[in-house]
């Protein structure tokens, strides 16, 4: 089993709401990537996007089996709201954290740190890739 893996994820939506991709990368603690996935996401928000991202990866992180995963995003809603700092106002994004709460039950720890844009730029191109392959 892996002591601890890096999840960067990133959703990007073209009109808010609009097409929307996911990109996901999973690294070592040496930075080798382990795994890249983008999807084409549909219609639906930024926040959805994110979110969907998010769900995303945990659950293509599961068979990797690390002890804690360390998840990496540029949203500071998504984070903050999974760290319970920010309410969840919408009900939408309710059902949402849910699901994310039901993929992160598969690791003993997730911890959730926002970054810059400029540090995720790998998740950032993939989610990019999915809406140009729509």
């Amino acid at each position: 089993m892996v002591e601890r893996l890096f999840l960067f994820t990133d959703g990007a939506s073209r009109g808010n709401p609009g097409p929307a991709g996911a990109g996901v990368v999973l690294k070592n603690q040496e930075g080798k990537v382990l795994m890249e996935r983008s999807q084409f996401l549909g219609r639906m928000t930024n926040n959805e996007a994110e979110y969907r991202a998010l769900i995303l990866g945990l659950v293509s992180a599961e068979k990797f089996r690390p002890k804690t995963l360390v998840c990496l995003l540029d949203s500071e809603l998504v984070a903050s709201q999974l760290k319970g700092v920010y309410k969840i106002r919408k009900p939408h994004l309710g059902v949402l954290v849910q699901e994310a709460r039901r993929a992160e039950s598969a690791f003993a720890k997730v911890i959730y740190k926002v970054i810059p844009r400029e540090k995720n730029e790998q998740a950032d191109r993939l989610a990019n890739e999915a809406l140009q392959r729509r």
